[in-house]
């Protein structure tokens, strides 16, 4: 029988989990990287950093099309 199990240590900062995100929107992250972050990011810190970046894409995506659109 396995023992029970030690929790993970979650200390990346937010600006580490940022950067992960703003990769993964990209698809460009190493097999490695991924790794690392399923380990060390924090959960609630990804879910932030990704609704952060989804608004600041939609945002531009919006401006864009505003801008082409009123030419």
């Amino acid at each position: 029988m396995d023992g029970p199990k030690k929790p993970t240590q979650r200390n990346a900062s937010f600006g580490a989990t940022v950067k992960a995100v703003f990769w993964s929107f990209f698809g460009v992250r190493k097999k490695s990287d991924y790794e690392s972050d399923a380990q060390h990011l924090n959960p609630v810190h990804v879910i932030i950093a990704g609704i952060i970046g989804a608004i600041i894409f939609i945002t531009t995506l919006l401006l864009i099309v505003k801008s082409v659109v009123a030419k």
